[in-house]
């Protein structure tokens, strides 16, 4: 009786250790302290809990921080364990997986989400054979981008131009004491900076030149306080400025009724180096956010974001009147040639009204992209492009700032290789081209020299930075053009789900005016109902796992994950040399062993069916123990195999019909069998209520407690 009673009192107290950790890492996700949250949410998983709640939890955590390869982890064990995810969870799965590259799964994602929602805009883009293509729209520019020197470990991002100051924000700390730290990124709260611009040439080459920032300034208390301020604007007189700012009086946060900091927008006057009368606009509100200024050119309106309601999406763009004796118009939402019911924000007005923003929810790469529309006469507006690379990344990209003259400006990014966390870059635009040197082939399968079509082929230069990227077309063929110049070591690779490069990646030098040809391989790895690898090794009368049998197991891995619903059996053999009954023993402990290494990968042990060794008993040739003495070593090692044996192919995710020949601008006609998961795909309304927030002062929409938007 004791001992029942001391088990109970165990699994009573493990049961309120474990809800305890619970409760402590949803105050941790409520504060926006993503990192903290996610650690705990991991270590609840691993003790047993690995609910629905929890698995979302664990992706947002890393959604919401932009760490899109364990975002995508989460929501694939999401989608596959739960009937019941919601809308927006197949909204942020298919992101991430953009992000991360697999279009493919991404794309059918999206395309069963627009047919429930009836959004053939969506179904019209992602039909368009060249969709991805069309993003590298920059063909008769070269595009000169650099990190600037001003940037730091911490957030920097923004950036307008009056005369030769450019304002900016950075969470960046002030001094070397302890600040109090924003919790979404243990970072301190952002303020507004002035530097000092410059445009020099670019060491080492005659052609190009670099906009670079230095002599960094803080503007001072008047406009900012001990939270956080950012996205500055100014009048071209140089005597008014916008800025963001957190609801924040002087003398305390207020709050919404849930407890919610939102953002507002303020107006301050400038004269002499001093800042004055900082004023609150009409428009803001305690119950949502209002940041992100912009200006028309003509400087009679203002464009803001703002997640108020009535809104499209979770964060719209709004424009109101600037009257001429300083009162504003009512807000205008501007409509769903520019707002999705994602996030649009980050509002640009070029000097020929162009309409520059970052959104989430027209196709882009992955999360939030720079687009840019033409403003009409009758303030109507044409559709939004994407402004491709080299703006816009597999990351974050925003803040998007161009000069009156269109040659240069700044972006922000968290892009990999940068400084920081977002970093600011520069860019000049050269119009006219220099270089004509073009690199062409095609992609064949190793297995039949058929040509393959989808390929991603990424043209990378010396220093590893992407120059262009395309996929071969129906015929397998790729092409770049206008390679820009001073740039003549070259490095090109392919990439194709469940295919592997057979060759490593081909490097080239290329000469001005030359046209080069460089011809790829891949390798299959489903052929027929086999997944085929390089043959496996094992140390002699050994049955352990080398490391270059690990190698070429994860070729293994990577087509279960790619296809969540494959089965495979495995069978090993070995040669005639030595006893057939030790062979058979040997050889099925290998099997075994192989199926234990790709379950320790992740893969569940019940997709593996069997794991069997045949030893010597089906040899492919004649070199049986008669003629053993007889064969060379090669004959022998065609006996020495493994094979992986498809039983169920399933597809790459089960709620992901492949699409089946779509050709351009014609409406993909989607299965509309509806399953269990299609059922979820709410309307878009109950996506439209789903507020994330992600920040980047006014990225997102709320803040919490004691915690501000930057």
């Amino acid at each position: 009786m004791n001992k029942k009673i001391l088990v109970i009192a165990i699994a009573l107290i493990s049961t309120t250790i474990q809800s305890q950790s619970k409760r402590v890492a949803d105050r941790y996700f409520s504060e926006f302290a993503y990192m903290q949250a996610a650690n705990l949410y991991e270590a609840i998983y691993q003790k047993g809990d690995t609910s629905q709640y929890i698995i979302k939890r664990l992706g947002d955590s890393y959604y919401n921080n932009a760490q899109t390869a364990k975002a995508e982890f989460w929501y694939s064990k999401l989608v596959k364990r739960f009937d019941s995810v919601g809308t927006d969870y197949l909204f942020k799965y298919a992101q991430v997986l953009r992000s991360n590259g697999n279009y493919k799964k991404s794309d059918s994602l999206f395309l069963i989400i627009a047919d429930e929602l009836g959004d053939n805009t969506i179904k019209d883009d992602i039909s368009k054979e060249d969709y991805l293509l069309s993003f590298s729209n920059n063909k008769n520019k070269r595009i000169s981008i650099r990190n600037l020197a001003i940037n730091t470990p911490y957030s920097d991002f923004g950036g307008f131009l009056h005369n030769d100051d450019v304002y900016f924000a950075s969470s960046v700390p002030k001094s070397d004491r302890r600040e109090k730290l924003y919790k979404w990124n243990n970072q301190p709260f952002l303020d507004i900076y002035k530097a000092y611009s410059y445009v020099a040439p670019l060491e080492g080459s005659e052609l190009d030149s670099i906009f670079e920032l230095e002599d960094v300034v803080l503007l001072p208390p008047a406009v900012n306080t001990r939270y956080h301020e950012s996205t500055p604007v100014f009048t071209k007189d140089g005597k008014t400025m916008y800025f963001t700012r957190v609801n924040y009086d002087g003398r305390r946060v207020r709050k919404d009724k849930k407890e919610t900091v939102n953002l507002k927008l303020y107006k301050a006057k400038y004269k002499k180096g001093e800042y004055y009368d900082v004023e609150e606009l009409p428009f803001n509100d305690d119950e949502y956010s209002v940041g992100l200024p912009a200006l028309s050119p003509d400087e009679k309106t203002l464009y803001f974001t703002s997640d108020m309601p009535g809104g499209l999406g979770q964060t719209d763009i709004y424009k109101a009147a600037i009257n001429e004796d300083g009162t504003f118009g009512e807000p205008i939402n501007l409509g769903p040639a520019v707002n999705t019911p994602a996030k649009e924000m980050f509002p640009f007005i070029g000097a020929d009204s162009t309409l520059y923003f970052s959104s989430n929810g027209h196709i882009g790469y992955g999360l939030m992209d720079i687009f840019q529309t033409k403003i009409g006469d009758n303030n109507t507006y044409a559709e939004a492009v994407n402004m491709g690379s080299p703006f816009n990344s597999d990351k974050d990209d925003f803040a998007f700032y161009l000069d009156e003259k269109g040659k240069k400006g700044f972006f922000s990014s968290n892009r990999s290789k940068g400084k920081g966390d977002d970093d600011i870059y520069s860019f000049i635009i050269y119009e006219d081209p220099v270089c004509e040197q073009t690199v062409t082939g095609f992609v064949r399968s190793t297995i039949d020299k058929s040509f393959i079509a989808g390929v991603t082929i990424k043209l990378i230069d010396a220093n590893g930075e992407l120059v262009d990227e395309t996929i071969t077309d129906e015929f397998g063929n790729y092409k770049f053009e206008e390679i820009p110049c001073g740039k003549d070591k070259f490095t090109i690779n392919a990439t194709k789900l469940d295919h592997i490069p057979d060759n490593e990646n081909s490097e080239l030098s290329i000469v001005n005016d030359a046209v080069v040809q460089v011809d790829l391989n891949l390798r299959p790895l489903i052929v027929g109902n086999q997944i085929v690898i390089n043959p496996i090794y094992f140390d002699y009368d050994k049955s352990n796992i080398r490391e270059d049998a690990m190698y070429e197991l994860e070729n293994i891995v990577t087509v279960m994950t790619n296809h969540p619903e494959m089965v495979i059996k495995i069978e090993s053999h070995t040669d005639s040399r030595g006893n057939s009954n030790y062979n058979r023993s040997l050889s099925d402990r290998r099997a075994k062993s192989t199926r234990d290494y790709i379950v320790s990968r992740g893969i569940e042990k019940e997709r593996i069916v069997s794991a069997i060794g045949y030893g010597e008993d089906q040899l492919l040739n004649h070199c049986d123990d008669k003629n053993s003495k007889k064969c060379s070593e090669e004959e022998h090692q065609l006996n020495r195999r493994s094979y992986f044996y498809i039983v169920k192919k399933g597809d790459q995710v089960k709620l992901m019909q492949p699409r089946k020949s779509i050709k351009k601008k014609s409406k993909t006609n989607i299965d509309k069998k509806k399953t269990s998961k299609n059922s979820l795909l709410l309307k878009l309304n109950e996506f439209r209520k789903t507020r994330s927030r992600r920040n980047r002062s006014g990225r997102s929409n709320k803040c919490k407690r004691d915690t501000n938007c930057r």
